[in-house]
């Protein structure tokens, strides 16, 4: 998925460098992402289908759209290659996505210095903004979508565990999170969190190594802890756990942050592994987060004959943010987008998409809340036939199921 759509590649549209505004003949958009993972596939067929739509609505401003996708294949080196690329090769517009928060750290510098306007759809550490609060002028021209970072990743777990723990029964948890980045910020204050604001026991928070394959020892201790739940924040290690976790039939509920099993096809591929584990997101294809969420995700079925995963949609409404922001300012000028983006308030397919201000808590992020993004946890439960479905835990006015749990437990 290295090509571009409507033109092959970019080139001299630009102006990345912060030049002259106007609005050029034709407006290019890059997008980032692994192509071999869901997470980077979904962030490049979701900029396509909305160039695509863009284009058959009259483009932006007048403008034809062209959009140049890289395959990131989830390294720093590589990410920042095909960053330059775009950048400085085909002097692109704006970018979009990255999936993978090491990936992103790694070309926050290349950022600054081609004052290009970058918007994130997947990498989730808060390191991104504290950048831009330690020097605005610098890096003022990162931005993030989606999703929620870290720290409001940890609090939305907080807040799930308030709203349902009681109805689920999960008094005593482990917290199982792996040793990487983004966890970092939720583990850190995750026990105390729980313990105090919820009132449900955690008998350890265990940061999981990169690359552990069996599992049976960690779930021999929580077995032997006779906990409720375990409670997790786990993404390249996801699978091997919760396959093992069902496999053992081990007598514990299992979901908390999870993203392999958000991904739609999940159960089937797990050939029904994932029955009763759950995950935060930032929508499913049938919740109606907003307006513009089930048409999207039926569009992108319709197109590619599959369903977005949640870096999909945050990369999906980073292209249209973009053409708002270039429509309202007639101009292409990364300052000129900064400007607008700072104030923009926008609807998109996974909640009202407003970021904080040069002074806010988190400089240039995604507000978290539920007047903006907040998202949904959903529970893969099975119907009469055995075919499994995401359906909403939560939030309150989505919810369309209560939690279940496994049926061997």
């Amino acid at each position: 998925m290295g090509t571009a759509l409507a033109g092959c590649l970019g080139g001299g549209n630009g102006n990345g460098n912060g030049g002259g505004g106007g609005v050029p003949d034709t407006i290019t958009i890059g997008a980032l992402g692994p192509a071999d993972s869901p997470m980077g596939d979904s962030i490049l067929k979701s900029a396509e289908l909305a160039v695509n739509e863009i284009n058959e609505n009259g483009g932006i401003a007048g403008a034809d759209v062209e959009v140049s996708t890289k395959d990131t294949k989830d390294q720093p080196g590589t990410t920042r290659s095909v960053y330059q690329e775009l950048t400085t090769g085909e002097n692109v517009d704006a970018t979009v996505g990255i999936f993978g928060s090491e990936q992103l750290l790694s070309i926050m510098g290349n950022i600054a210095q081609q004052s290009t306007v970058h918007l994130t759809a997947g990498a989730a550490t808060p390191e991104a903004p504290a950048l831009v609060e330690e020097d605005y002028e610098t890096n003022k021209y990162w931005f993030r979508v989606g999703p929620i970072n870290s720290v409001f990743l940890g609090e939305s777990q907080v807040q799930f565990a308030a709203d349902r723990f009681e109805q689920m029964g999960w008094e005593k948890i482990a917290f199982l999170a792996e040793d990487y980045k983004w966890t970092e910020p939720i583990t850190n204050n995750i026990k105390s969190q729980l313990e105090e604001e919820v009132g449900v026991e955690v008998t350890e928070v265990r940061r999981v190594a990169e690359g552990t394959e069996d599992f049976t020892p960690v779930y021999d201790q929580l077995e032997a802890d006779e906990v409720d739940g375990a409670y997790t924040a786990l993404a390249h290690t996801g699978t091997t756990a919760l396959v093992q976790w069902a496999q053992q039939q081990r007598p514990f509920g299992f979901g908390g942050i999870h993203v392999p099993t958000q991904l739609p096809s999940f159960y089937e591929a797990t050939q029904g592994a994932a029955i009763s584990t759950f995950s935060q997101t930032t929508a499913t294809a049938n919740s109606e987060v907003t307006e513009k969420t089930v048409p999207y995700a039926n569009a992108y079925q319709e197109e590619y004959d599959s369903l977005p995963v949640y870096t999909g949609y945050s990369a999906y409404d980073a292209v249209y943010m973009i053409k708002e922001a270039i429509e309202a300012t007639e101009s292409v000028d990364s300052d000129d987008l900064v400007s607008e983006l700072e104030g923009m308030s926008y609807t998109g397919t996974g909640g009202n998409i407003e970021f904080f201000g040069p002074d806010g808590r988190f400089p240039h992020d995604v507000r978290y809340g539920a007047d903006y993004s907040q998202g949904v946890y959903f529970q893969w439960q099975a119907d009469e036939s055995g075919e499994g479905h995401q359906r909403v835990l939560w939030p309150d006015d989505l919810q369309e199921v209560d939690y279940q749990s496994p049926p061997w437990a």
